[in-house]
């Protein structure tokens, strides 16, 4: 069973795009037994301890950001104009509670607000909503008050103010950042269960920053660790609320879910017979993804190095982009458990099968 204090300390970090540094620092905690690393931008490599040179490297991928917002400007009454940070679809951004992180590091909340009905004209009931009618209101009466009482700056970053909770009845979590942070946890757990094993691959656990924003944590992981084969973890969004049983490409309390195509990458066909083969013998639940749009860190490690046979594992997640997500354990389970296994099997021969080569 994964870890429930790991889910609730990665999730609760706060990590927009470009400001992960507190979610390192939970990385770090829960990573003391390994080499870990930190580069300028703020991506993780853990490592073993003891690796051995010229053993094929599997890198293990996962993005450290999460969707968030940034200060833009503080208007004269106190209200604070902001931009996306990440892909958020502007009606699911009112009326909600944020945090800011101020420039001295102090966690300010607010809401996200826009003109109530009382005010509206009939011309803007019917307006398409967009996000620059949307603000944040820290409870503040002046510009002043906002910078000076309150320390917020343009350039602050924000995050939605959301407290991972378990259902034990149902075994699901509610939180924010599932994607990617439960991606995170896969590897820290992933390593954590293969690291008394006698491997025939080296592993680095790379933590990506800045996925939400054009994956370009990954595009210097992957050069940094120069991977044979990666395993990209991502909380991968669930349509299983808006479509039936035959036509969903991922779904909660299904198992992990294995991604063929998405925007940004077609998996590699071996690996992929690879992994439905091991999720078969070790009667791992999965499902399918064949999705037409999105994309992962794999569209960026998959073309790096001298191309690097890539595996999607996707966590179903519900409202993904949105400020509470539901996530399910069994199917974290199943994810940790997939690449736990595969790591486990890799060797000369399995490689082979793999790759053709």
């Amino acid at each position: 069973m994964a870890n429930r204090k790991l889910t609730a300390a990665l999730t609760n970090a706060f990590g927009p795009s470009g400001y992960e540094e507190d979610v390192v620092q939970v990385i770090k905690e829960y990573t003391k037994d390994f080499q870990v690393e930190v580069d300028p931008m703020h991506n993780v490599y853990a490592r073993f301890k003891e690796e051995q040179k010229g053993k094929p490297v599997i890198m293990l991928d996962a993005h450290t950001d999460e969707v968030g917002f940034m200060v833009q400007a503080i208007r004269g009454n106190g209200l604070i104009d902001f931009l996306n940070l990440g892909g958020w679809v502007t009606t699911n951004i009112p009326a909600h509670q944020v945090v800011i992180k101020n420039s001295k590091g102090q966690y300010i909340k607010g809401l996200t607000t826009s003109k109530p009905p009382h005010f509206m004209t009939p011309a803007e009931r019917n307006k398409t909503l967009q996000q620059t009618d949307i603000s944040i209101d820290v409870g503040a009466t002046s510009r002043d008050e906002v910078i000076n009482l309150f320390g917020i700056q343009p350039g602050d970053p924000i995050m939605p103010d959301v407290t991972c909770e378990f259902n034990e009845i149902n075994g699901v979590f509610m939180s924010k950042a599932f994607d990617n942070r439960i991606g995170c946890q896969c590897i820290i757990e992933t390593m954590e269960s293969v690291k008394a094993e006698q491997l025939d691959v080296n592993i680095v656990g790379a933590f990506a920053a800045q996925e939400e924003v054009g994956c370009r944590g990954a595009k210097v992981t992957a050069q940094v660790v120069k991977p044979d084969f990666a395993i990209v973890f991502e909380g991968s969004p669930s349509d299983d609320f808006f479509t039936d049983q035959y036509t969903a490409q991922c779904r909660l309390k299904h198992g992990v879910q294995i991604r063929v195509i998405d925007g940004g990458m077609i998996s590699h066909a071996g690996f992929l017979r690879y992994a439905k083969k091991i999720a078969d013998q070790h009667n791992i639940p999965y499902q399918i993804g064949v999705r037409r749009s999105g994309s992962t860190d794999g569209s960026a490690i998959h073309t790096s190095h001298k191309a690097v046979p890539t595996l999607v594992l996707g966590i179903p997640t519900r409202y993904a982009h949105t400020h509470y997500c539901y996530l399910a354990e069994e199917d974290l389970d199943a994810t940790i458990k997939l690449a736990t296994e595969i790591v486990k099997s890799l060797n000369s021969e399995t490689i082979r099968e793999i790759t053709g080569l």
